[in-house]
């Protein structure tokens, strides 16, 4: 499962502190098309590569789009009702609360979307025309699906869903969890570059990330625009200027709105997001891309600790920034 985000993480050193000999030990990997990095103070090594593998395996086995073995595959390709494992019912539960709270613009049901636009899991020869859109959006819509305990159930045939936008959040707290359980106070668990981080390092001084974005410069790479630091949470970036698919000189996002069929084509470049924990704000953030910058504002009041960082396109073209007071108050540079 793969779904790139603009967010670089800034480890400036590995040393060894004396008196309490917290060292600063690391692990990277690749998983669910895309790579992780586990960076944590501990006195001795207190994590194993293959633990960490073992967790985003048995995701991978429940989640991803990319194996034909896994639930969410078997789901797709079959016509009957299902029962989830622990960790999709509760990804999918939380899947209903965004859906709900975004007035549909978030939703699992895209599958068929996603497929028809490129980014799906099987190349495409063309664009879909109106006519296969009209098609397509009549199974999507997760007023289709119900939940009665851990059962899944579709109300309609073709229903397929796809839990990329959502899941790497997901998988993101299952590891910071588990670190927290063998006793890891002082981390960042990053995954494609969803990340949760806890604590400081042993001098005190807290983590640091970087929040990427584009030029204000046209044409030039992006960027660092700030960066953050934070005790404990999670940040997520969604945006649609690196991850495209050009055809006969059309350029589409791989953002697509479940409600019209079509890519995201608005002001909103990207949209960063600061939660509690990395579920909620990787729920959040796809959906956000599909408002306007004010209304984004707006909205995350009504999600307790939720705070965003907007990069939009001005009505003249140029590029400008948007935040809320909370994120602000993270910005260290």
């Amino acid at each position: 499962m793969y779904k790139h985000l603009s967010l670089v993480l800034l480890l400036l050193c590995i040393c060894l502190v004396k008196g309490n000999a917290q060292q600063l030990f690391l692990l990277k990997g690749l998983a669910q098309g895309t790579d992780y990095s586990i960076s944590y103070y501990a006195s001795k090594p207190l994590l194993e590569q293959a633990e960490i593998d073992s967790i985003l395996l048995e995701i991978d086995l429940s989640m991803s789009l990319y194996r034909s073995d896994s639930r969410i595959s078997i789901f797709n390709a079959g016509s009957s009702d299902m029962q989830m494992d622990g960790h999709m019912s509760k990804v999918i539960k939380k899947s209903f609360e965004v859906y709900h709270l975004t007035q549909g613009r978030f939703d699992i049901t895209v599958a068929p979307l996603v497929q028809a636009w490129g980014f799906g899991a099987k190349p495409v020869q063309h664009f879909p025309d109106s006519a296969e859109i009209r098609e397509i959006l009549k199974t999507v819509g997760m007023k289709n699906l119900t939940i009665r305990g851990n059962l899944l159930q579709r109300k309609k045939k073709g229903i397929k869903i796809d839990l990329n936008g959502i899941a790497q959040g997901y998988t993101v707290d299952l590891v910071a969890d588990y670190m927290l359980a063998k006793g890891i106070t002082s981390f960042i668990a990053e995954i494609g570059g969803e990340l949760r981080m806890q604590g400081k390092k042993p001098d005190g001084e807290g983590f640091r990330i970087g929040v990427e974005g584009p030029s204000l410069k046209s044409r030039a790479e992006p960027v660092i625009r700030h960066v953050i630091t934070f005790d404990q949470g999670a940040v997520t970036t969604s945006g649609n200027y690196r991850k495209f698919l050009e055809q006969g000189g059309h350029k589409v996002s791989h953002l697509v709105n479940p409600v019209t069929g079509y890519p995201l084509d608005n002001r909103l470049i990207s949209v960063t997001v600061y939660a509690n924990d990395a579920l909620t704000a990787d729920g959040y953030d796809n959906a956000l891309m599909a408002m306007e910058p004010k209304a984004v504002l707006e909205f995350i009041k009504l999600i307790p600790g939720m705070e965003v960082y907007l990069i939009y396109r001005k009505a003249d073209g140029s590029i400008d920034e948007m935040m809320s007071p909370g994120f602000s108050r993270m910005i260290i540079n």
